[in-house]
């Protein structure tokens, strides 16, 4: 007797967890803006940057979960995606990578406002932006998912790792217990190239 499979879950319960980052960012750089006192200016941002990084990792776990998930499902027989929202819609590539550009963008320009508004010197982690890049890559290539049907049909990008990948699912279930995405940047390095 042959085992019925059910199909695989679009999103492995990511959903509430993620945090809208570049509306959220956008508004508290309002907020900072619209003191016209440099120190005023400071004070604010002192208040907000845990905010920003915390934002920044939440997605960036968000991220790197989704190439995880994706990687782990690519090891399963081919089957059906259930629940994937994006089936049969309309691809706009600019629209659809539009708030990894915005993080890249952010994650570049970081270390400036560090340093003028807090007088420190921050530096980007390199990796971080290679996995901004590669989840952009992955959203390039299938197309926004508008036409991913089944397991088989997502591609992943160029250069990611894949090796234990049927292990990711564990990993994902773990940290989606613990409510907090931020710790799925502790294993970039199984997806990264270094």
């Amino acid at each position: 007797m042959e085992a019925v499979l059910k199909g695989l879950e679009f999103d492995p319960g990511f959903a509430p967890y993620i945090l809208a980052f570049r509306g959220t960012v956008e508004y508290l750089y309002l907020d900072i803006n619209r003191f016209k006192n440099l120190s005023q200016r400071k004070m604010k941002f002192r208040q907000y940057y845990k905010k920003f990084l915390e934002l920044l990792y939440n997605n960036l776990g968000f991220y790197i979960g989704c190439l995880m998930w994706a990687a782990y499902i690519k090891t399963q027989p081919e089957q059906e995606i259930l629940d994937n929202h994006c089936l049969g819609g309309e691809y706009n590539e600019e629209e659809n990578t539009s708030e990894t550009d915005f993080m890249i963008k952010f994650l570049e320009l970081l270390p400036k406002d560090m340093k003028y508004f807090l007088g420190i010197s921050y530096n980007v982690n390199q990796e971080d932006l290679k996995v901004l890049e590669m989840y952009r890559e992955f959203l390039v290539i299938n197309k926004g998912f508008v036409n991913t049907k089944t397991n088989t049909d997502i591609k992943l990008p160029r250069g990611m790792k894949t090796e234990g990948a049927e292990k990711f699912k564990d990993i994902i279930e773990e940290v989606l217990e613990g409510k907090n995405l931020s710790r799925l940047c502790d294993y970039k390095n199984l997806i990264l190239q270094v």
